[in-house]
């Protein structure tokens, strides 16, 4: 049985969960207007850049992949 995702889709995932994480995590200011968001604007961008890492990580798979003819 094959797995649905491959690497391709899985880097498309992460790269775009971790957009939406950045800009959200900038658009949540703190000092202006009344947010009541219980989030951690913090905690929100080391998400953001967790996801970033994994995607570059997928990112240099493929590279390598590409490199070694796999």
């Amino acid at each position: 049985m094959d797995f649905p995702l491959y690497l391709s889709d899985i880097s498309l995932l992460l790269a775009v969960e971790s957009i939406v994480l950045l800009i959200t995590s900038e658009l949540i200011s703190p000092y202006y207007g009344a947010v009541n968001l219980k989030i951690s604007k913090k905690k929100l961008r080391n998400a953001a850049i967790g996801m970033s890492a994994l995607f570059l990580v997928t990112v240099a798979t493929r590279i390598a992949g590409i490199l070694l003819n796999f």
